[in-house]
């Protein structure tokens, strides 16, 4: 999965998650978002992805912002399961917009086939703060440019650390951050998509010859419900996947569960900034589910905080909202499209980095 993941280098994105606090949180209003839907994979009618009736709204709906009932929630998961499939075969957003495809429930939903267009991963990663040392720890086929931020940076990883990454997806930030831990730390990716975590699991290969460690392991999974032991993890990151999630407060909960008493979670995300005009809504909801699932970045503070995580940093960056509007990517030009005259995607939206602590008996 994953997510669906955001010009400065690592250091630099550190440095601003540093300088944030929890007095600092973006200002936005303590209003609930409307909850935003996407299609049915069910009930859809086939159309062929990105073509002229794709990314429409379809007749049945599915809310994804709130938290969804266990049918409802089953049904989300089912959509974006098969767009990540789709984009694990492919090898990038890029590929899938190329491919040739007529599976409703690939289009739009889970993301990629509407995506961006106009540059690489490379480019994309290059932009949101990897820096060109971190990038060369990874293999290639593991950058699907599915990324919104470096929560891998954001976390300050230490040495001999334990690492669980949420939405690990073919596994590019857990070998970012497996030299990072060393040979002495550990680095855990989850996946809901099979054809995800048998890719991350290829890539492990080239990893190991490439920086001579063995540290890094992917298991197939719901981050609703972890397969990984209470208190065992020293920092818990993600990367644009939180967004995905049709019931949120839980993946915080499993965060709070999983984490060691002291540890950390570092998190990079799509959040809104206020919530989106309903012209947008309308078009937008069915668009991708990055955009479709955000909610207010007070709502992500909120769950955060009653999942028991304490000593919150948040710190928006709307530098790659405006990246993504800059180069003309396909998704942003249809939200400039149906936004007010005069205001942009960044007055609305955002990537944020968020930090927080379970606290210490």
């Amino acid at each position: 999965m994953s997510n669906a993941s955001n010009a400065s280098n690592a250091s630099n994105a550190s440095n601003a998650s540093n300088a944030s606090n929890a007095s600092n949180t973006p200002n936005t209003p303590n209003t609930p978002n409307t909850p935003s839907t996407i299609s049915s994979p069910d009930s859809a009618p086939r159309r062929s992805c990105c073509g002229d009736d794709c990314c429409t709204p379809s007749s049945v709906a599915l809310p994804v912002a709130a938290a969804a009932t266990p049918v409802v929630a089953d049904e989300v998961r089912s959509q974006v399961r098969a767009g990540y499939a789709q984009i694990a075969e492919a090898g990038s957003w890029n590929a899938t917009k190329r491919a040739d495809s007529s599976d409703a429930s690939s289009c739009c939903g889970g993301g990629g086939c509407c995506g961006p267009a106009t540059f690489s991963p490379e480019q994309l990663a290059a932009a949101i703060g990897y820096s060109q040392g971190e990038l060369a720890s990874a293999p290639e086929s593991a950058n699907m440019g599915l990324s919104c931020g470096n929560p891998t940076a954001v976390a300050s990883l230490r040495r001999g650390e334990v690492v669980l990454d949420l939405g690990s997806g073919g596994g590019f930030d857990c070998f970012v951050a497996g030299p990072k831990v060393g040979a002495t730390g550990r680095v855990i990716g989850v996946d809901m998509t099979p054809e995800m975590v048998t890719k991350a699991r290829r890539n492990t290969e080239i990893y190991r010859e490439r920086v001579g460690l063995d540290n890094v392991e992917f298991r197939l999974g719901e981050i609703e419900h972890l397969p990984v032991a209470d208190a065992s993890v020293d920092v818990v990151i993600s990367n644009c996947v939180l967004n995905l999630s049709p019931d949120k407060a839980s993946v915080w909960r499993e965060i709070a569960r999983v984490l060691k008493p002291g540890g950390r979670v570092a998190v990079s995300d799509l959040a809104l900034l206020r919530p989106l005009p309903e012209a947008v809504l309308q078009d937008v909801e069915a668009l991708v589910g990055c955009v479709a699932g955000a909610v207010l970045v007070e709502e992500t503070r909120r769950m955060a905080v009653d999942a028991g995580l304490t000593d919150l940093a948040l710190a928006s960056k709307p530098e790659y909202i405006d990246a993504m509007t800059n180069w003309e990517d396909p998704l942003y030009r249809r939200i400039v499209e149906s936004l007010p005259a005069g205001s942009t995607p960044s007055d609305f939206l955002t990537s944020l980095d968020l930090t927080a602590r379970k606290p210490s008996p």
